[in-house]
């Protein structure tokens, strides 16, 4: 069985953003290829890496160029091209048919109405992220009843139309949370300090809020996304392995919350294992497979080792570049029909196994998560 005979529809990335409208300079765009909050170090170039190496070879192409071209051609042809054009090409090209857009960045970036217009007219739906309905709870907020009201009524609102919350608390903390619900006294007190203490836009990391916002969105009975893994360096890796959270995700199955695990390098095997013992918990490994490029298929296989396969999801968490919703898209699919293509071809598999779980983790288990 070859590549091109294992089918993958088009996908569903469940957790994506939204990208820069206007043009940017050499150095923004090269940003955008790292987690680093840093430049480059002298002499060198983020374009040299897994990720760089992938854009040039899957989006040149899609803009006129050969495969592989030099970095300076590359952004000489986007700026030829404008954002606009550039964005219409790559996006219109990913093979994308629904994006879950998390709203919770901020800048000059398209809305999911815009995203999806530029990706040829995909469905688009919204997650809500949790810290910034907090935050902004706050920059209102007269008092500090005021401010719980706010949150809880923003939480409710926010349950009627999204597809789901998602929680950065591994950034702001770490995932290693007391997991119980905190008590109505507990979460006036943490506000309390919080408000006080607090000037406008700062970011919410009190420990008790952000447990407060985990079990407000769960209550809501909607997925809830936890950043894990590998990030900018505002995170402590070693605090954001999924298996922090494993008692929390044992408190709240009550609750009838599906936990979606996103992302998990180089922790995504414990993200597998977690949606392998509980119902209610689901994985990805989304920006891991950009980021590894050439050697997305040895992580998804490790990914597939132990995840059922009615329980992994597709993501790209695309961010500022369109060109990361293609690299997202292409890797995963190679990376899967490689995979099943190989399994098939030794007689591991089944050919029409094989289809049915590449339409499972391309795009059926997204739409049953969040209810498409």
């Amino acid at each position: 069985m070859t590549v091109a005979a294992v089918r993958i529809p088009p996908l569903v990335d469940h957790h994506c953003h939204g990208v820069a409208r206007s043009a940017l300079s050499d150095e923004a765009f090269e940003a955008f290829l790292t987690e680093s909050d840093a430049p480059a170090a002298p002499g060198t170039s983020f374009f040299d890496t897994q990720l760089g190496f992938a854009v040039r070879r899957w989006c040149g192409p899609l803009l006129g160029l050969a495969p592989h071209c030099a970095p300076g051609d590359y952004l000489e042809r986007r700026r030829e091209l404008g954002p606009a054009e550039s964005a219409g090409r790559l996006l219109g090209a990913c093979g994308i048919a629904d994006f879950l857009v998390d709203t919770g960045l901020t800048g000059d970036l398209t809305s999911p109405g815009e995203l999806a217009a530029a990706g040829g007219g995909a469905a688009w739906h919204e997650i809500v992220r949790l810290e910034h309905l907090a935050e902004g709870a706050a920059d209102a907020a007269g008092s500090l009843y005021g401010f719980l009201d706010s949150l809880a009524a923003s939480v409710r609102e926010s349950a009627r139309t999204a597809a789901g919350f998602k929680s950065v608390a591994g950034y702001r903390h770490g995932l290693d949370l007391d997991p119980a619900r905190p008590g109505s006294g507990e979460v006036r007190a943490a506000a309390d300090r919080w408000l006080a203490g607090r000037t406008a836009g700062e970011r919410l990391a009190d420990p008790v809020l952000l447990r407060h916002l985990l079990w407000s969105a769960a209550d809501t009975g909607l997925p809830l996304q936890f950043h894990t893994g590998f990030g900018d360096p505002d995170l402590r890796l070693h605090r954001c392995d999924p298996l922090l959270l494993t008692d929390f995700v044992k408190a709240v199955r009550p609750t009838g919350c599906t936990v979606v695990l996103l992302h998990g390098y180089p922790y995504h095997r414990n993200a597998g294992y977690l949606a392998a013992v509980f119902p209610h918990v689901y994985a990805d490994v989304g920006l891991s497979l950009s980021h590894t490029g050439a050697r997305a298929e040895a992580v998804l296989a490790e990914m597939l080792e132990l995840t059922p396969f009615g329980k992994l999801l597709f993501s790209t968490d695309a961010y500022g570049l369109p060109e990361l919703y293609v690299v997202g898209a292409e890797l995963f699919r190679r990376a899967l029909a490689r995979l099943l293509a190989g399994w098939v071809g030794e007689g591991a598999w089944a050919a029409g196994d094989a289809e049915r779980v590449a339409a499972m983790v391309a795009a059926d288990n997204a739409r049953r998560v969040y209810r498409l």
